[in-house]
């Protein structure tokens, strides 16, 4: 299996969580709403969300799962708000400067393993990420 081979060894998290930063990636086709939205289609690309976004500015663009919770709240697919009542309660250290959306429905999964995946992986290597809380739609 293709996968099994790309499959990341298991890393105990030894940062205390109310020190960590943590960064949200989603598979629900999330995009601030002045981003290009997603290809229904099949779309392999992502889109760069700013950790200080207010999440009255974000929407989804999906046809692949019923998305009307999504943009009755975005937080139940990309939980924004919650990290920052995580951050103020003092349970973890901060929301990340950047966030990442993308839309999980493609018929093209190389270019997501070979393109998409490893340069999402990259901006947040470079970043004060501490872990990554991964949603879907």
């Amino acid at each position: 299996m293709e996968l099994s081979r790309r499959a990341i060894p298991y890393t105990p998290f030894t940062k205390d969580l109310s020190e960590a930063t943590i960064a949200l990636v989603s598979t629900a086709g999330v995009h601030l709403k002045s981003q290009q939205p997603y290809n229904v289609d099949g779309d392999t690309s992502y889109r760069e969300i700013p950790g200080d976004v207010d999440a009255s500015d974000l929407t989804v663009t999906h046809t692949h799962y019923d998305t009307s919770q999504a943009l009755e709240d975005i937080n139940c697919v990309f939980p924004i708000d919650r990290l920052r009542e995580l951050h103020r309660d003092g349970v973890i250290g901060g929301v990340a400067p950047m966030l990442f959306g993308m839309m999980g429905y493609t018929l093209r999964m190389q270019p997501v393993l070979d393109e998409t995946a490893p340069e999402i992986a990259r901006r947040i290597e470079r970043s004060p990420t501490d872990a990554v809380l991964l949603t879907g739609g």
